[in-house]
């Protein structure tokens, strides 16, 4: 009985800490874009993490080639396909579900920006692009795929 209690107590508090505290990994995985166009797999490469492109909805263009990263600011990589391509590059954690120091690459685009991640309470990826400052950027939120 005094288990019961003392758990019944405690377990709040418990639950409260796990939905707060995140390890670094817990980034890892697919993610679908806010729009649903792409989906991205994020690893690890050392202690940094990264993420790789691996599905689009229209993996083609018009002629039936496959989407090359055709506004890529260096013009020998304008032939590169988008579908593999490393969108989100160099993150590294800082706690509490942060992950920082990082730049993601818009091939809609072809710029980079400086980048901040994070993981909401419902478990969707926040993924925040600004040039300079954080506080002028936008933010997108991706949905996990499992």
């Amino acid at each position: 009985m005094k288990f019961k209690i003392t758990f019944a107590l405690l377990a709040p508090f418990l639950f409260s800490i796990t939905c707060v505290a995140q390890n670094a990994d817990a980034v890892l995985g697919m993610w679908q874009s806010e729009h649903g166009n792409a989906r991205i797999k994020i690893f690890k490469s050392g202690e940094s993490f990264n993420g790789k492109i691996v599905w689009l909805k229209e993996q083609n263009d018009d002629s039936g080639k496959p989407k090359a990263d055709i506004s890529n600011p260096t013009e020998t990589l304008r032939s590169q396909p988008i579908l593999g391509l490393e969108a989100l590059s160099d993150f590294n954690y800082k706690g509490e579900g942060v992950w920082d120091g990082g730049t993601v690459y818009d091939p809609r685009s072809g710029k980079k920006y400086n980048c901040k991640l994070s993981i909401d309470g419902s478990g969707k990826l926040e993924i925040r692009a600004f040039m300079g400052i954080s506080l002028i950027g936008k933010t997108q939120t991706w949905a996990r795929i499992k």
